[in-house]
């Protein structure tokens, strides 16, 4: 094998040239191990053919179904080859005169896995030397438009310098930081961390903070996955494409299906429909265990629990299947304005107006600490990711949020000026939420507690949450609104509007549901459960959960799609 750094021919032979000429003995090689196994075409993609078959009569190219019967069949040569089925794939690429990918796409494959980085970078981008007065790799690869080939060469020479180090070859290392990678002119930051690495006491130390595990785990394979993705399609195709499409396909069917509630996936043998008798649109249980107002309902990760809260001052807690009561959580002297289930549901806050939080123990129903730092109501809790501590919201516009351990002690105040309506942390636990009272939305770095930025909703609201993969906040306005907004961008991508005609004069809570979150739930001040498709905003169901009074909460079981609980002003929880 070459070493790094040294000539660019590949183990000494010459390389042919690429259109109409024998492969070379590397080209070979690497088309007897390319992921197709395809015999090779005689003609490569830069030739007046493609990719070895030529036109029909006519100049027309042969379809299948309207679909590019080249573009098809290549597809079909990848998904076999992913099956296992290789000599299927082999006789198809045979029997059609279609190949996978040309000689030159193989060869820079196996270069990019045997680590022949100098002769990756050549039959990607194009030799400038000459032998016999032509050139030897034309002009490279075609690129993805767009594509600033520095960056490429920057990713090639970063996996070279990596395993360098890993060979604790720290001269050559030093010598690629210097005149192969420091001269593309990429991120600064990135260089100085990369420097660092030559500090590394062993390998395993270096695999750690790079985040990298060497040359014989799955570093180059991911190197060669990132590199395709910037290569033209038509001449190495996308990796799984057909797999990619059934998705697609599938996603799609999903979308359109507007009752879809299930985290099976669909079959491919048929359309895929849902039937509205397998969504839960029917009341089969009143749960009436409260003196007062329900104003919050939340089913515990795990789905086997449900919590309600309210104007009583009680939180109770059901078993889900029998809804037998297994405690009531009574010793705040005011209602109690929200609750919130520990990750691995042992334990459970209480928030009240009486200006305090509790912090209980699920199981046996103990008080296990009493928050009092208070001077206004506190209005919302939410747990870290990791389940040692949890953020309380207040109305004190002075002590706005704080964090507590499940000792009950202050860990952080943020000293936020601005009073806390409700609260979420995004489950990747990059990002706290907060809303105020009225119509703003502060976003801060939960890593770092620095607040990111603000948003202006320009209407009160009732709540907020966050999807499970952590891109998307739901707001609930009260004016019978809730909007899906992307955390990144602060674009509201979809709204969800429901008939009410004036603004509610009571806190309204909007959550998301259903199988992989499919649905935008929330109730109304007339009572009424309304449920949207989350991906394509259709109003799906507008259910009278609570008639002639408000419905404040609805949670829908995180394990069981077909059951969702909402909680009203006529004291009684409805599943």
């Amino acid at each position: 094998m070459r070493l790094d750094g040294e000539s660019s021919s590949s183990n000494g032979t010459s390389k042919a040239i690429s259109n109409g000429s024998r492969a070379s003995s590397l080209h070979k090689a690497a088309v007897s191990n390319a992921a197709n196994g395809a015999r090779k075409s005689p003609f490569t993609n830069g030739s007046s053919n493609t990719n070895g078959h030529s036109s029909s009569p006519g100049g027309s190219k042969p379809t299948y179904f309207g679909h590019d019967r080249e573009e098809i069949t290549r597809i079909l040569i990848q998904s076999l080859t992913d099956l296992g089925y290789r000599n299927a794939a082999t006789s198809l690429s045979q029997e059609s005169g279609y190949d996978l990918e040309s000689p030159a796409v193989a060869a820079f494959r196996n270069a990019i896995l045997e680590g022949e980085w100098a002769e990756a970078e050549d039959l990607l981008f194009g030799r400038s030397t000459e032998e016999g007065g032509v050139s030897v790799n034309g002009n490279g690869l075609a690129l993805q438009e767009g594509i600033d080939k520095n960056v490429m060469r920057f990713w090639i020479r970063q996996q070279k310098f990596l395993e360098l180090l890993e060979k604790q070859d720290t001269g050559r290392a030093l010598m690629v930081i210097r005149s192969e990678l420091t001269p593309l002119y990429q991120d600064t930051e990135k260089l100085h961390f990369l420097s660092s690495l030559l500090m590394c006491d062993n390998n395993h130390d270096l695999m750690n903070r790079a985040e990298w595990d060497g040359a014989d785990g799955n570093s180059r394979h991911q190197l060669l996955s990132e590199l395709s993705k910037c290569i033209s399609p038509s001449v190495m195709l996308p990796e799984h494409r057909l797999a990619i499409l059934l998705d697609q396909v599938k996603q799609s069917q999903i979308t359109n299906c507007l009752y879809h509630n299930t985290a099976a996936s669909p079959s491919l043998y048929q359309d895929h429909y849902c039937d509205r008798g397998d969504f839960p649109v029917n009341n089969f249980i009143e749960l009436q265990k409260h003196d007062g107002e329900v104003w919050h309902v939340k089913f515990s990760n795990d789905g086997k629990k449900l919590a309600s809260c309210g104007e009583d001052g009680a939180a109770i807690i059901y078993e889900v299947g029998s809804f037998e009561v297994l405690q009531s959580l009574a010793d705040h002297d005011s209602g109690i304005c929200s609750l919130a289930w520990s990750p691995d549901d042992s334990m459970i806050v209480t928030c009240s107006q009486d200006k305090r939080a509790r912090l209980w123990d699920a199981k046996t129903g103990e008080l296990k600490s009493t928050l009092t730092a208070f001077s206004e109501p506190v209005s919302s809790c939410v747990w870290a990711p990791n389940g040692l501590s949890f953020v309380t919201g207040h109305l004190d516009k002075h002590f706005g949020i704080s964090q507590w351990n499940t000792r009950g002690k202050l860990l952080y105040d943020w000293h936020a000026n601005h009073r806390v309506q409700d609260l979420a942390i995004s489950p990747d636990g990059n990002r706290l939420v907060a809303m105020n009272n009225e119509h703003t939305i502060y976003v801060y770095n939960y890593v770092t507690r620095d607040l990111e930025y603000t948003l202006d909703i320009e209407a009160k609201m009732g709540s907020v949450c966050i999807t499970q993969n952590s891109r998307h906040l739901l707001v609930n306005t009260l004016d019978g609104e809730a909007r899906l907004i992307d955390l990144d961008t602060r674009e509201t991508i979809r709204k969800f509007k429901s008939n009410t005609k004036k603004e509610s004069r009571v806190i309204i809570q909007a959550s998301l549901g259903g199988a992989n979150e499919s649905f935008v739930v929330t109730g109304s001040e007339s009572g009424h459960i309304f449920i949207w498709h989350k991906e394509n905003g259709q109003l799906v169901e507008g259910i009278d959960g609570h008639p002639k009074t408000n419905c404040n909460s609805v949670s829908w079981n995180p394990k069981h799609p077909q059951m969702f609980a909402s909680a009203g002003d006529d004291n009684m929880v409805r599943m």
